[in-house]
């Protein structure tokens, strides 16, 4: 029956404007083609549903029947569709985005409180995972990663500064366990390590001197998969980590930690958002996008 539709809301405006030439003229079509458009909804169907007199037309028995069952799915379909202009043109909806929690906290949450005070029908839902997620196949609007590679049919927008990488630990640590002079010196102490969500390995440090890469597969008794739990353990004195500087950097004002090698450390290019290349970009994101834009 899904042939029928038009013919159906053909029948309906019929019955609504009690007139061939009215609904002709609604539907942008001649009266005879209406006319033949209904005659073969009547023949299908194997009744009549319309009385037509030289002045009027209404609907028979079984023509009401059918108006009354389909008016009300028509008019729900109208509204639907005017609910999705109005989405449209005007910021509204829900924008979900993957993040690490250190993108979230220092990034994500800081830029878009405002979108959130200015545009009350924009809903933003942050989901917290530091590994690589297929934001596609989990329906994200956005991802949020370092750098700006990113898969084909993807646009990168950097949302943020450089991150610079800091060995730290306690002063009492380091007076116990002496202080690395370089990369390899770390295969003699107690390393915090990330594992990383997305290969489930523990992630290697890397350095770099010389303009050579330095990769050091840490050891030691504590694992975490998130920084800012490496950040904790630190400072109770369970080793040495290496996180983004910001994380610690009152604790490195106050002499609470104690950066080492420093000359050795990397920074990572800064936190890029990474959506799909759509042709029609929701209100709602393009206002993300805009608010997230790093200049």
């Amino acid at each position: 029956m899904r042939d029928n539709y038009n013919d159906l809301y053909a029948f309906l405006m019929v019955t609504r404007e009690g007139s061939f030439t009215k609904a002709a003229g609604k539907l942008g079509v001649s009266q005879s083609a209406l006319s033949h458009t209904i005659r073969g909804l009547e023949e299908r169907l194997g009744m009549l549903l319309l009385t037509r007199t030289t002045r009027s037309v209404s609907p028979t028995e079984a023509g009401e029947r059918l108006r009354e069952t389909i008016s009300t799915s028509f008019d729900h379909i109208d509204n639907e569709l005017t609910l999705l202009t109005k989405l449209r043109d005007s910021p509204a909806g829900t924008v979900r985005i993957n993040a690490s929690n250190h993108a979230i906290k220092q990034i994500l949450l800081p830029k878009l409180q405002k979108i959130s005070e200015l545009y009350p029908d924009i809903n933003i839902e942050l989901t917290a995972n530091s590994g690589m997620v297929d934001i596609v196949a989990e329906r994200f609007d956005a991802g949020v990663r370092f750098g700006s590679k990113v898969a084909d049919g993807m646009i990168a927008v950097r949302i943020g500064p450089d991150v610079k990488m800091v060995a730290v630990a306690t002063p009492e640590y380091f007076r116990k366990k002496g202080t690395p002079e370089t990369p390899q010196d770390l295969y003699n102490h107690s390393c915090i390590g990330f594992r990383l969500t997305s290969g489930g390995g523990v992630y290697a440090w890397e350095f770099e001197h010389e303009g050579l890469e330095i990769k050091i597969k840490i050891t030691g008794q504590w694992i975490f998969n998130e920084s800012y739990h490496s950040a904790d353990a630190v400072r109770l004195g369970l080793g040495i980590a290496y996180i983004p500087e910001d994380m610690v950097q009152q604790d490195l004002l106050d002499g609470k930690l104690i950066k080492v090698l420093e000359k050795y450390s990397i920074q990572f290019k800064g936190y890029h958002l990474y959506y799909p290349h759509r042709r029609q970009q929701s209100p709602a994101l393009k206002l993300v996008v805009d608010a997230l834009r790093y200049t």
